[in-house]
């Protein structure tokens, strides 16, 4: 998995051996990464505390279940997981609460692994990336720090404000362009998002551009005109170049718990989504949300929010983050 930011473009270039985070570096991610997570991290550890006092009780078993399922893991993950740990003690294999928490982050590392390529499609020119959720989740601002990591690559991009609903998203949006050197394509309010779209791919293409992402309306997933809108944008965008957008990225609210699981599967039904976008793990309980959607939706999560910083949006390490969010050692 991507451990840092120049390993999270899939370029199409022919891969080197990248630079692996020493252990100090990956100490310092994995004690803030523990640190953001903290708020769900304490509503588990209660729970295995319980498990190893008696891993013989039904009812302890039971406990930790609730606690996953109120993690927002979802039942089908939690029903996986607490059948492989029960089977474990069964036979021995869990002597206490530090050895049951390793066992259970690394249970659900494997259940989070992705399907596929883990990294960001950019390896098109121009490679197009669509960002689409619902208002509120921080998509204007996790599109403005993926432009900024890549200008760190050597990218250059456009982005394209195809939220001509609100004139404060393109405000917004044109600042974070100016911030990492981006082109930057509008409209006048209300007009046809999908115009704005086709103009900023067009525009990539005459200048030579390597990446566009294009927002999109901050669109609640039950309104209907909306979404046609969305696949209106993704259906016009590949008219202008052939078998884009390259990457469809969801972002969800990750205190949202289970509405975010219900958006991913609405969102999919409209667009291919390709990428989970999971901001605010910061602020949450429920951060096992992480592990519902990629378990039940085979979405991979491929970028989380951590808090505020440039540097809080984080390529998503499904093995650090089960750590973070389960292991009780350190």
């Amino acid at each position: 998995m991507p451990a840092r930011w120049e390993q999270m473009f899939n370029t199409g270039a022919t891969a080197e051996t990248a630079d692996q985070p020493d252990d100090q570096e990956r100490r310092g991610l994995f004690s803030r990464m523990r640190e953001s997570l903290s708020k769900s991290r304490r509503a588990m550890t209660q729970q295995l505390t319980a498990v190893m006092f008696d891993p013989a009780d039904a009812d302890v078993w039971e406990r930790l279940e609730e606690a996953l399922i109120m993690a927002d893991c979802g039942v089908s993950a939690t029903v996986a997981v607490i059948e492989r740990l029960e089977a474990e003690a069964d036979a021995g294999g869990l002597r206490s609460a530090d050895e049951l928490g390793d066992r259970l982050a690394a249970i659900v590392a494997e259940l989070m692994q992705p399907p596929g390529d883990p990294r960001i499609d950019v390896s098109h020119r121009p490679s197009v990336m669509l960002v689409t959720g619902v208002n509120g989740t921080g998509k204007t601002t996790s599109i403005g720090k993926i432009a900024h990591h890549l200008r760190d690559a050597g990218l250059t991009c456009v982005i394209g404000a195809a939220d001509t609903f609100r004139a404060a998203a393109g405000e917004q949006l044109e600042t974070w362009a100016d911030r990492a050197g981006a082109d930057f394509v509008s409209s006048q309010s209300g007009a046809d998002p999908a115009a704005v779209a086709f103009d900023s791919v067009a525009a990539a293409q005459a200048r030579g551009r390597d990446v566009v992402i294009v927002d999109t309306a901050g669109r609640l997933h039950t309104q209907d005109h909306l979404m046609d809108e969305l696949r209106k944008i993704h259906r016009v965008i590949g008219q202008r170049e052939p078998g884009a957008p390259h990457e469809v990225l969801l972002t969800i609210d990750a205190t949202t718990g289970q509405n975010g699981l219900q958006q991913a599967r609405l969102f999919s039904e409209a667009v291919d989504v390709t990428g989970i976008v999971l901001t605010k793990l910061d602020g949450t309980a429920k951060g096992g949300i992480a592990l519902a959607i990629a378990h039940e939706m085979g979405i991979p999560v491929k970028l989380i929010g951590i808090g505020e910083g440039l540097e809080d949006l984080r390529p998503f390490d499904p093995d650090m983050f089960a750590r973070a969010l389960f292991s009780t050692s350190d």
